[in-house]
């Protein structure tokens, strides 16, 4: 079966939006990993009455609670606003994605 041009442009163009959907869902899993481990961190820095330590390059120091929990509500905000904007664009090229393949499919049948 010969496929015409224009149909070969939106076979990549379907490639195109399947490599760019796995990139983005490869950072979408970071970033729930890194607001996982966060909330995990801030849920025991909130529970504990002793001393708290931050890491800072490869040394261990002691620091304010109420620091460390500052920064890391600042973090977990911050990782929120990141995994909606990923999960926006996700959709938006999801939709790209379907729409490109029901144009394919047509044109291949």
């Amino acid at each position: 079966m010969e496929i015409d041009e224009e149909t070969q442009k939106k076979i990549q163009e379907l490639q195109s939006y399947e490599q760019a959907l796995h990139s983005l869902l490869l950072q979408k899993q970071a970033f729930q990993i890194e607001l996982s481990e966060a909330e995990n961190a801030l849920s025991e820095v909130t529970k504990t009455k002793d001393e708290v330590f931050k890491i800072v390059g490869n040394i261990m120091i002691k620091a304010k609670k109420e620091d460390i929990e500052k920064d890391l509500k600042h973090k977990k905000e911050i990782l929120s606003i990141r995994l909606k904007s990923i999960e926006k664009q996700e959709s938006e090229i999801t939709k790209e994605l379907e729409d490109v393949k029901e144009e394919v499919m047509k044109k291949i049948k």
